[in-house]
């Protein structure tokens, strides 16, 4: 048969795109939001500079530090957990070393950003709505958005979507490329953040849906032991439990994890170790957001999987236990949520009329669109000193950092040892080392109960304080107005301390034998 071919005259019919619509604002107004939220948070003291010195102190001497040399009251103790950050650490000194705040916080903003892309395509994949898949993300975002300041624990984000999407991906398709994707997610992940063991509960939980896939087959439909189906969960756990051990410390960086998780000083201490509650906000979305879930799928037309409700009752007792766990649960229950809002809202979407989209309403978007991303472009580091924002969120670095009574600090170099404020710990060990060691900082499983409880009842400035500081040789404070008020008062009222600098963020004073 010839191929029929068009006379000259004969208008050529062209496939036309689809123009934008409001659909597709949805995804991207999320996505721009998480990435404002992100870029403009200044980094805040308490974790990231340790890292930063670590980062420094692992590319100038070629090996991760096995002892403490940051603290005056721990010096010379064993303490490996370095080797858990190491990766980040030194992407830290690397992107500080070349960009500064600036670029740390453009990298810190790609990372949650991309982990939340994934996602967001995740969940339409299991939706096929981009509306709902932006709820969706939206759902996990809210959950998250109290764990997204700048440390080691944002490459787990983008490691642990990686991870879920590659069995959500292989679920729906075997691909043995898929099988991959997380023993390589969980190398990179084990050398950069202890909660890679994250990603092996993901896996345990498909590991056991299909297992019990073969003893339902075998025993409730008499059928036979078809044993194919759980090979790969059960071979891609095995090679990615091997691809964790392959880090510095091998098998024992598992001790960092059990360490922490039972550590009561750190579960008594930190809120977001604790369990969460309705007495502080992001506890009480957790657990409305728990119960919702539990409702969306209790009525949900299409019967909820196995594997849905085993990772509902594993991500959600994990969450339940420690509100470090909050934010996978977000992860981990939004595509889930995703196709059961689908099933939810699908009948009422398809009786509804659909719109025109008329070119004015395609020009609507397109400026919508623009300026969404002209906000992701103001918000970038560089530019963000451009939009009106609260003081809190002005410049780079967080104005609860001690940068000036730091600078001071150096620059009079009173004698005797430092007490500070805890969250001050981080910075001071980036800026002041060697010549002030910290009494305590956010390294918290190496500092025992008796230097958390001789810090809290120093900080209180009850009876005592300063027979205690005397017996850890301290002649200087660093204090803050906000944290320490009562030790502030007390230090206020004695005689024996002057005020060497004071401002909104830390109170530096000295020992008056101290002082020359």
């Amino acid at each position: 048969m010839s191929e029929k071919i068009p006379s000259r005259g004969a208008p050529v019919a062209r496939r036309r795109l689809p123009g934008l619509s409001i659909e597709h604002l949805w995804p991207l107004a999320v996505l721009a939001g998480v990435f404002v939220l992100v870029s403009t948070n200044p980094i805040r003291p308490h974790d990231f500079w340790w890292h930063l010195e670590a980062g420094q102190e692992i590319v100038a001497s070629g090996r991760i530090p096995s002892v403490d040399a940051f603290s005056s009251t721990m010096a010379g103790t064993p303490y490996n957990n370095y080797a858990s950050f190491w990766l980040m650490e030194v992407a830290y000194h690397f992107l500080y070393a070349a960009g500064g705040p600036a670029l740390v916080l453009f990298f810190h903003s790609l990372l949650v950003t991309a982990a939340y892309a994934l996602l967001l395509r995740l969940c339409w994949r299991a939706s096929r709505s981009w509306r709902i898949a932006a709820a969706s993300t939206l759902f996990a975002a809210a959950l998250g958005f109290d764990n997204w300041n700048v440390r080691p624990q944002a490459l787990a984000f983008t490691a642990g979507v990686v991870l879920l999407s590659a069995i959500y991906g292989y679920r729906a398709r075997p691909r043995r490329w898929l099988l991959a994707l997380p023993p390589v997610a969980l190398l990179i992940w084990a050398n950069g953040h202890g909660s890679f063991v994250i990603g092996l509960l993901m896996l345990g939980v498909w590991l056991v849906d299909e297992m019990l896939a073969v003893v339902q087959k075998r025993f409730v439909q008499q059928g036979g032991w078809h044993l194919t189906r759980v090979w790969p969960p059960a071979l891609t756990l095995l090679a990615s439990a091997v691809a964790c051990l392959v880090n510095p410390r091998g098998i024992d960086t598992l001790s960092y994890v059990t360490h922490l998780s039972g550590n009561p000083v750190i579960r008594g201490l930190v809120p977001e170790w604790a369990p969460p509650s309705f007495a502080e906000r992001s506890g009480a979305l957790f657990l409305v957001t728990l119960l919702l879930c539990a409702v969306v799928l209790a009525i949900s037309p299409r019967r909820p999987s196995r594997f849905q409700l085993l990772t509902y009752v594993a991500f959600g007792a994990l969450a339940l236990s420690t509100s470090r766990g909050v934010i996978w649960f977000g992860i981990v229950m939004a595509p889930v949520l995703a196709e059961h809002l689908e099933a939810l809202f699908s009948r009422r979407a398809s009786t509804r009329p659909g719109r025109p989209n008329s070119r004015v309403r395609q020009a609507q978007n397109t400026l919508l669109i623009a300026v969404l991303l002209g906000g992701v472009v103001l918000a970038l580091p560089w530019f963000k000193h451009l939009l009106p924002l609260p003081a809190r969120k002005a410049g780079l670095i967080s104005r609860e950092t001690p940068i000036a009574a730091t600078q001071v600090l150096l620059r009079e170099h009173p004698p005797g040892s430092i007490f500070n404020e805890l969250s001050f710990g981080s910075y001071l060990i980036w800026a002041a080392q060697p010549d002030y060691p910290v009494f305590v900082d956010t390294r918290l499983e190496l500092y025992p109960l008796a230097v958390w409880r001789d810090y809290l009842e120093i900080s209180a400035g009850g009876e005592g304080w300063e027979a205690k500081l005397d017996r850890y040789g301290v002649k200087t404070l660093m204090l803050s107005p906000t944290a320490q008020p009562g030790l502030l008062a007390a230090v206020r009222d004695s005689p024996g301390w002057h005020l060497l600098y004071e401002d909104a963020a830390a109170a530096l004073f000295v020992r008056g034998d101290a002082q020359e």
